[in-house]
Order: structure tokens, then sequence, then C-alpha cells
């Protein structure tokens, strides 16, 4: 079935219409990342360089660090861009944009978001790495989607509703589990297993007052108390259950690593942000070329 022009939108020069990218431009691992300079951060170390392209928030760097073809991509802040960026990786490796038409042989992307995050645990100290062996979404971009989403941990999802008495008004919350060949390889002593919320927003919805009350000033205690099977929610930020939700709907591989900057119930900050964040990026690409 053709897909219309409304639908896909492609640029003058047959890019996607957001990412400004070609299908050859694009590797087969994707390092995501918010921030458009943290791109220039990884990047810097690649061996090679064959792509350099950017529109509004979407950076996307090209090429190999260590004989591996890698793409590094900022997304920007929030689900709403994770949708964006999702759908256009997506339609760049499995729509013949040419005829545009859904290719017979489907091609599985893996998809690592490299991030900053506030943890919600004692325990979870400044500059420490998580990776989110789940994602906890507070946004509703999932729930525009249909189709076959028996990925979705809804026994999980109902324990959190129940334990925090969320506000119906809200969006329900939805549950979605990481790869696990990526958990795997990402196991180490200097990357903590944990559980991520994905908020909508930084201030009212992570629990910060500048001038506005909040509509529940407990939910951050609420979230950081609750426990199924044995686990606790470790760390907070705005984009990893998006990513995996729309990665396990389009049939590829995601996984979030971030590194703790703020400790919200210690009230601490890390010291030196930007060499914890080099650290992540370092561990990062030494796991990827393995």
């Amino acid at each position: 079935m053709r897909i219309a022009e409304s639908e896909l939108i492609l640029n003058p020069d047959g890019s996607i219409y957001h990412l400004h990218l070609l299908p050859e431009d694009l590797a087969d691992t994707v390092i995501t990342v918010g921030d458009p300079d943290r791109v220039n951060l990884i990047s810097a170390r690649f061996d090679t360089m064959e792509v350099i392209k950017q529109h509004r928030e979407f950076r996307s760097h090209t090429g190999t660090y260590k004989g591996k073809r890698l793409t590094v991509l900022s997304t920007g802040i929030g689900p709403d861009n994770i949708d964006i960026v999702c759908n256009e990786l997506d339609a760049l490796v499995n729509i013949d944009l040419k005829n545009r038409s859904v290719k017979r042989d489907l091609r599985s992307l893996e998809i690592i978001r490299v991030g900053t995050s506030g943890g919600l645990q004692p325990d979870v100290e400044v500059d420490s790495i998580v990776s989110g062996t789940i994602g906890i979404g507070f946004d509703n971009l999932l729930h525009f989607y249909g189709g076959d989403m028996e990925f979705l941990d809804h026994d999980f999802a109902n324990a959190f509703i129940s334990h925090t008495k969320w506000n119906p008004d809200n969006s329900k919350p939805y549950v979605v589990h990481a790869d696990e060949g990526l958990l795997a390889r990402f196991s180490s002593e200097d990357i903590r297993p944990g559980i991520t919320t994905t908020n909508v927003g930084f201030y009212g919805p992570q629990g910060r007052v500048i001038r506005l009350p909040l509509h529940d000033a407990d939910m951050n205690a609420k979230i950081a108390s609750f426990e199924h099977r044995g686990q606790k929610i470790t760390n907070l930020e705005m984009e990893t259950a998006a990513i995996y939700g729309m990665s396990k709907m389009l049939g590829h591989k995601a996984l979030s690593l971030n590194i703790i900057l703020a400790n919200r119930a210690n009230g601490t900050f890390s010291v030196n942000p930007h060499k914890a964040i080099e650290r992540l990026i370092t561990k990062t690409l030494d796991i990827l070329v393995q």
C-alpha cells in the first residue's frame, strides 16, 4: 500500500522530514542523546566521519569508532520528540521512500540512549550509571497507537497506580521492559540496573516547586517507596519509556543508560557533570565495540 505524501513527508532531496537523513546516512546502531551538543562530545571520538547533518534540535553524526559504524542523534527533550525520532528512524530502514511502501524484509536497529537523570533512592549516588531495565511512562504517547502491545507489563503498571493513588486525570502510566540482549551486553560492575520513570516535564511533573503548587506534593516520595517484584524505582527522566515503547512496536532493540547528575532524595548534584557524562560516553562506546 502506498503511503501518502501528507503522512510520510520527505524533503526535496528525498531525506526524511525532521531528521533530514537519507537511508544511507544511518548506521545499524544509533546512540540517542537529548542535547545536540552531546552529539559532538561522542562523535569527537570517532575515527572517521561521513555524515554531519542538523535540522532544528535533531543533530546527526555518522562515522566509525574502532571499526564500528555508529550514528549519534540528538532527540531534544520529551516523549513527543521521541515519537518523531523513532518513526523517522524506522521509516529510513523499513520504508522504500521512493515507492512509499513498507519493505518486505524489515530491519531492526539497536537504539542506545545516553542521557542524564535524577536519582530517587538515597543509595543511587550522583555520577553513577543506571541501565533502565524497565521504563515507566507518565506520558500518553503509546495510548495513541493500536496493534499488538503484549509487551506492556500491565501487572506492574496497576501495582504502581494503586500504590501512588495515581491521579485519574493524568495519563495512565505504561510499563515497558528494555531489550534483554542489550541489557546483558551492558551488564557491568559499574553499571547499576534500575527502573526509570519517564516524565512529561522537568518542574511540576518531577516534583519541583518554583512558584506553582503541585497537585500531589508527596508524589516523588510515593514513587520512591514503591516496590514490586523486589525492585524499586531508581531514577527519573523524560525519554526512556517512550523509546522502549516505540522500539517494541516497530521491532527495534532499545536500552537507556543514564548518568545520575542529581540525587533528589539527598538534595545533591554532581560537582563535575561534564566529567561524569564523559565517563558514560566512554563506557558506552567501549561496550559497543567489544
